[in-house]
C-alpha cells in the first residue's frame, strides 16, 4: 500500500507516516518501479502501536526503543512496564501540581475584593488592611 492508503488504514496522516519514517520509527519499504513506497500490513501495525504510545504520553525516542525490542522478536513487557511506571509517576506529580494550582486559584477568587471594596495597591488583588487580604 502506498503512502496515503496506510495513513488511512492506520489513521493518520500521510504526513505523520513519512514524519515516522524518516526519524526511523517506520522502516523504509521497499519502492515500486515508479518510485512510490509499497508498505506492508505491518507497517499499519507499527504506525498503530507508535499511536497508542504517544495517547499514553510516551515520548517518541521511548516507543522507539520498545520497537527496537519488539523487532527482535521479544515481547517489550519489561521496557514497557518501566517505561509506563514512569510516565504514572509523571502524570500523579502533574496531578498533585494542577491540584495545588486550583486550589491557589480558589483561594485567590475567595480573595478577590467585594463591591464596596476600595482600589486594590499596584501589585496586590486587595489593599492592604482589608479582610480580603487576610483570606
Amino acid at each position: 500500500m502506498r503512502v496515503a492508503e496506510l495513513a488511512q488504514v492506520a489513521g493518520v496522516s500521510a504526513d505523520t507516516v513519512r514524519y515516522y519514517e524518516r526519524v526511523g520509527l517506520l522502516r523504509p519499504p521497499p519502492r515500486t518501479a515508479s518510485g512510490y513506497r509499497a508498505y506492508d500490513e505491518s507497517a499499519a501495525d507499527r504506525v498503530r502501536f507508535i499511536q497508542g504510545g504517544q495517547r499514553l504520553g510516551l515520548r517518541l525516542r521511548d516507543i522507539g526503543e520498545l520497537l527496537a525490542v519488539r523487532d527482535t522478536g521479544v515481547c517489550p513487557c519489561e521496557p514497557a512496564e518501566e517505561l509506563l511506571t514512569r510516565r504514572l509517576a509523571e502524570l500523579d506529580a502533574e496531578l498533585a501540581r494542577l491540584a495545588a494550582l486550583r486550589a491557589e486559584m480558589v483561594r485567590m477568587i475567595d480573595a478577590l475584593p467585594s463591591p464596596d471594596c476600595p482600589p486594590p495597591e499596584p501589585g496586590t488583588w486587595c489593599p492592604p488592611g482589608t479582610d480580603a487580604e487576610r483570606r
